[in-house]
Formats: structure tokens, C-alpha cells, sequence
């Protein structure tokens, strides 16, 4: 449908240091009605076919998020206004595998973000999502003969109802927190993974989610299942349009690692600055797994994200490694938790938060050792960089050690950039901007060597954006 007078009114002009802000029109766009309801859930189920056993899974889970009161102890979510989004919107056009069957639009969306062409020299396979449906999707044809499934969440529930029957809400079930229920009642798109056993998988695999609309929220529900002796990688990226008005993402992904399994999650997040982020991520790993996130969030205007491990056979690992970045307007709540629910069980948390212009970051984390995970090891750092006097920073460490036997460490630091570092920087004839940058580049280096070099670049390109003009 063509937009109305009002949504045009609503779009602004796209800030310089957001090149992805721009939008198509919606020609051919279904969206239900703003707001939340029996009907709506049921339309959304209707529309893809579904059994009705997950008609009744969406159902129920709506009944857990309007009992579940709003999370108090994290960013103000006090300006969300549950009726004020469309709960499900569908492109013109079907999910294709062929890049030239793309609707033209979404096409040209995809291509200014850069999909094809990272697909063509650094990617196993691409999921790419518009709004609620996933519409292009690829993986490469030796993959697909050693027996790997990369596909849209709702193309597995159709292809291998079995396997989402038996895990779907089995790592964070519907009544974890107000946002995986919220996504289990209405969620659309997102990814499901399978790596057979002793299958490795050496490129990445990679989903992006693109918000087109107004007034949208975005609701993928990602499932990873690695099996004995398997690897993959997984990475995502997120952008939306400028507008005025708000957007809501919530998330959620599962993931299982079983036994010698390794899986890394990597997330470049660059949501336009109206879009509220709330997102559930947990992950099991059993005997010897291997689990480790990579979680990089900029944009958004508040973002609420706490990657999980849960360590649930012996000698397994899990790692958190997360970037915030707050700038005017932002409030960035993340962090990581950790489980060791098993004995010789190692982890590690290392977070870096950078603030400017006013923007509030928070380091929020949870280390829990159980009595039985004897003998286990874990370090936690956070460690926070303020790049003015009107920002903040909040460090909100808990841990809940119930063995001895084990070794832990914590360690956190403050630190502003000083006039002596930008004086001598400048001195040597940089800006004060590219000073700036130059200091947070070094700060966030011991997580950028954790990237592949492909999103290494992209992160540093992004980090820089953000620096422009940051310091006065």
C-alpha cells in the first residue's frame, strides 16, 4: 500500500552518520492492525499454515505476556506503548532462494546493505529478513550434501515440524520474561540451524534483519542445534530507517551445543536511534561444547541484552564478549550471564561500553556456580570508557558462588578520556574527533581480534561514524 500523508511527514531526513536510514515504499504490504490480540495472533498463524499445536503455543504465551509485568530493573521501558505497533507485516512477494526473484524493492535494499555481494566472498549461506518474512535464503550446495539445514524458521516448521516441536521454547520458554513471551506469541522469521555430527562448517553463515516500516515491530525467533563434534559459525546484522516514531525488536534465540560442539554467535547490531531492542538469548552447552557470543551493540534507543551460557556438562566453555556504545538520547543495558552447573567448567566475560553525548551505558551480569561445578574457573572484566561529562556509566556485577573448589576473578575499570591524551594526539596532527576514535579503537581491540576481518572492518567503520563530532 502507498504510504499516507502522515507516515510520509513522519520519515526525516536521514542523518549523515546513518547511511542505512533510508526506506522503500510499501507496495503490496500486509500489516495487521496496530495493537495486540487474540485476533491478531490467530491472523499471523492463519496467514503461515501452521499446526495448530503452535496456534495454541502463541496463544498461551500471550496469556504469560499480559500477566508478566515490565521488567523494572533495567532501562526505562516506561515510554513503550504495547498498541502502538504492528505486530506483523508482510512484503510483497515469497521467501525465494534465486537473488533475481526478489521483489525489486527489497532488492535494492539488500544490495545498498551489501547481502549479495558478502555473500559472494565470505559467506556459507545468507538469510536475509524484511519486516516479519524472511525473503531470500541461500546456502551452498556442499553444505546442504553433508546434511546442514540453514533455513527461515518458518520454512522449518514446515519441512521439520518434528525437530521444532521437540526444542521450540525448551532453552527460554514463553515465561522466562515479558519479551519471549511477547515473541512467542507472535513471532515471524528468524533462522533455524542444524549442523550434523562432525560437520564443520568453516565460512560463516550469516541473517539480516531489516525493519522497513513504521511503527513496526520485528519478532524472529532464531533455533541453533549443533551436534556431537560439529561447528559453525553464526552472524547477524540488524538495521532500520529513520522515522520519528518508534519501532519494537524482541527477539529470541535458542541454542544447543552438544557434546565437542562449538559454536560462535556474532552480532553487529545498527538500529536507527527510535528503536527499542529486547532481546532473549540463551544458549546449553554439554560435555566439552564450546559456546561463545560476540555481541556488538550500537544504535537503538534503549537496548536491553544479556547473552546466556548455561555450562551443563563438564569440562565445557562458554565465552561473552560484548561492545556498547551509547550516544544523545541512548541507553545501552548489556552484558552476559553465566551458568556453571557442572564440574571443570570455564568461562569468560568481557565487556566494553563506551558513552558520549549524554548516552548511559550499563554493564548488567550474572556469574552463578552451582554447588556441584567443582573445580570450575571463570573471570568476569567490564570495563567502561566515558567520552564527555554529561554521560554515565553503571556496572551492575552479581555472582552466586556455591563451591569453594573454584576460581574466579573480577575485575572493572572507569576511565575518561583525558585532555593530556587528546593534546598529545593532536599534537601530532590529528583532529580531536580522529584522537578520540584512535583511543576507542584501542579500547575495544581485545573484541575486534575475535571477529573475522570482514566484520572487523565493519565494526571499526561503524565505531567511527558514531565518533563524528563526539567530543566538544
Amino acid at each position: 500500500m502507498n504510504k499516507t500523508k502522515k507516515e510520509t511527514e513522519q520519515i526525516q531526513n536521514l542523518d549523515n552518520d546513518y547511511p542505512l536510514g533510508f526506506n522503500m515504499p510499501e507496495v503490496g504490504t500486509f500489516k495487521t492492525p496496530k495493537g495486540i490480540n487474540e485476533q491478531v495472533i490467530k491472523e499471523i498463524s492463519a496467514r503461515k499454515g501452521e499446526p495448530a499445536w503452535m496456534l495454541e503455543k502463541r496463544l498461551q504465551a500471550f496469556e504469560v505476556f499480559k500477566e508478566k509485568s515490565m521488567p523494572t530493573w533495567g532501562a526505562d521501558l516506561s515510554s513503550i506503548n504495547f498498541d502502538n505497533f504492528h505486530y506483523y507485516i508482510k512484503p510483497e512477494g515469497d521467501s525465494t532462494k534465486t537473488w533475481d526473484d526478489v521483489p525489486d524493492d527489497i532488492k535494492n535494499t539488500f544490495d545498498k546493505i551489501g547481502i549479495p555481494q558478502a555473500e559472494r566472498e565470505y559467506l556459507s549461506g545468507v538469510k536475509s529478513q524484511y519486516d516479519s518474512e524472511v525473503m531470500y535464503g541461500s546456502i551452498k550446495p556442499a553444505l546442504e550434501k553433508q546434511g546442514v539445514l540453514f533455513l527461515s524458521f518458518d520454512e522449518a516448521l514446515k519441512l521439520h515440524p518434528e525437530i521444532i516441536k521437540q526444542y521450540f521454547g525448551t532453552i527460554i520458554p514463553a515465561t522466562d520474561n515479558k519479551f519471549a513471551a511477547l515473541n512467542t506469541a507472535v513471532w515471524s522469521g528468524g533462522s533455524f540451524v542444524y549442523i550434523p555430527e562432525n560437520v564443520k562448517v568453516t565460512l560463516p553463515l550469516q541473517a539480516y534483519f531489516r525493519i522497513n516500516s513504521s511503527d513496526a515491530g520485528q519478532f524472529e525467533r532464531t533455533l541453533i542445534i549443533a551436534e556431537k563434534g560439529a561447528s559453525v559459525h553464526y552472524t547477524e546484522g540488524c538495521s532500520a530507517p529513520a522515522y520519528s516514531s518508534g519501532s519494537l525488536h524482541s527477539a529470541v534465540v535458542e541454542i544447543i551445543v552438544k557434546e565437542n560442539a562449538k559454536v560462535q554467535y556474532t552480532t553487529i547490531q545498527n538500529w536507527y536511534k527510535n528503536v527499542y531492542n529486547l532481546v532473549t538469548k540463551r544458549a546449553i552447552a554439554h560435555k566439552n561444547a564450546h559456546m561463545s557470543w560476540v555481541d556488538c551493540n550500537l544504535g537503538s534507543k534503549i537496548t536491553m541484552k544479556y547473552p546466556s551460557v548455561y555450562l551443563v556438562g563438564e569440562h565445557a566453555h562458554g565465552e561473552i564478549l560484548s561492545i556498547a556504545f551509547a550516544g544523545k538520547g541512548q541507553h545501552q543495558d548489556a552484558g552476559g550471564k553465566i551458568i556453571h552447573n557442572a564440574p571443570n567448567t570455564t568461562s569468560l566475560i568481557t565487556s566494553k561500553s563506551i558513552c558520549k553525548d549524554g548516552g548511559r551505558s550499563s554493564y548488567r551480569g550474572l556469574l552463578h556456580v552451582a554447588k556441584n561445578a567443582k573445580n570450575s574457573k571463570s573471570k568476569v572484566v567490564c570495563d567502561a570508557l566515558i567520552l564527555d561529562n554529561k554521560s554515565e556509566t553503571d556496572t551492575y556485577p552479581t555472582m552466586d558462588i556455591k563451591n569453594n573448589k573454584v576460581k574466579i576473578e573480577h575485575e572493572a575499570t572507569v576511565s575518561k578520556v583525558s585532555e593530556k591524551q587528546l593534546f598529545y594526539l593532536t599534537s601530532r596532527g590529528l583532529s580531536e574527533t580522529e584522537a578520540s576514535s584512535l583511543i576507542v579503537n584501542g579500547f575495544i581491540e581485545p573484541i575486534v581480534k575475535e571477529l573475522p576481518m570482514e566484520y572487523a572492518v565493519e565494526l571499526n567503520r561503524l565505531i567511527k561514524l558514531e565518533m563524528t563530532e563526539s567530543v566538544g
